[in-house]
């Protein structure tokens, strides 16, 4: 299999169906027929008590169990061991890392697969800071804040190439995932900045495209502030052991 898709949900009821089907359909026209060898979405859900689940079981129906797989958690255990859950039952030499609450659009897959191929690189991330990125729907408090975090954790940790340290929509080669997920233990939203960091400075070949990240529009973001002290804790903790 060509691709492994990973989403962690937690009370995405009304966004699930949206990001499946507009997946599948990026996906269908980029390999150019509906193959099930070519890619799967891996739903990890933590328990979420809006129904999340029943609505993945409806798509299983309607699109095949082997081309969306459902992976139940008894509660909220962190996106770090969510992706590793995914990882450990994904099929594709690639997989990708993204949000399912559509913050992150499925148009921009092709472009990171072309990239990947181009320069055969371990991980392409998106970025919001590059010439073509941005964001759509943040207030200014909310921009600076993650302008703020993303520079600080640019400044202590001096990742190299990857301007979007806070960034969570990826590709990866899936050895590449693999031996990072060995090393990171960050379970929350340090997480995709500790597995960033950690691949630069193992000389992984890592390469970036602009995305536009887009504000959810169904649902609650789940950012809060023991996020944001976990966010912390994980900067120092990686600022004083990579």
């Amino acid at each position: 299999m060509d691709l492994s898709i990973i989403l962690p949900t937690y009370n995405e009821r009304e966004n699930i169906a949206i990001i499946c089907y507009l997946l599948m359909e990026t996906l269908d026209a980029h390999y150019g027929i509906r193959d099930p060898a070519n890619y799967e979405i891996l739903v990890v859900d933590d328990g979420s008590p809006d129904g999340t689940q029943d609505v993945v079981r409806q798509l299983q129906d309607a699109y095949g169990h082997d081309r969306i797989r459902l992976f139940s958690r008894p509660g909220k255990l962190g996106l770090g061991t969510a992706y590793k859950l995914g990882l450990g039952h994904a099929k594709g030499r690639l997989v990708v890392l993204m949000d399912a609450d559509l913050s992150h659009h499925p148009k921009y897959l092709p472009d990171f697969l072309r990239e990947q191929a181009r320069i055969d690189a371990d991980i392409v991330s998106g970025t919001r800071y590059a010439l073509g990125g941005g964001v759509y729907g943040w207030d200014a408090r909310r921009k600076v804040t993650s302008r703020g975090a993303n520079t600080l954790a640019q400044v202590l940790l001096q990742p190299g190439t990857i301007s979007d340290l806070t960034g969570s929509y990826r590709v990866y080669k899936r050895n590449c995932l693999e031996r990072l997920m060995e090393l990171c233990t960050s379970k929350g939203y340090a997480f995709q900045m500790e597995i960033a960091v950690r691949a630069s400075r193992l000389g992984f070949r890592l390469s970036e495209v602009p995305i536009v990240f887009v504000d959810r529009v169904y649902g609650s973001s789940k950012l809060g502030g023991a996020e944001i002290t976990g966010f912390l804790v994980g900067l120092v903790t990686l600022f004083f052991t990579t």
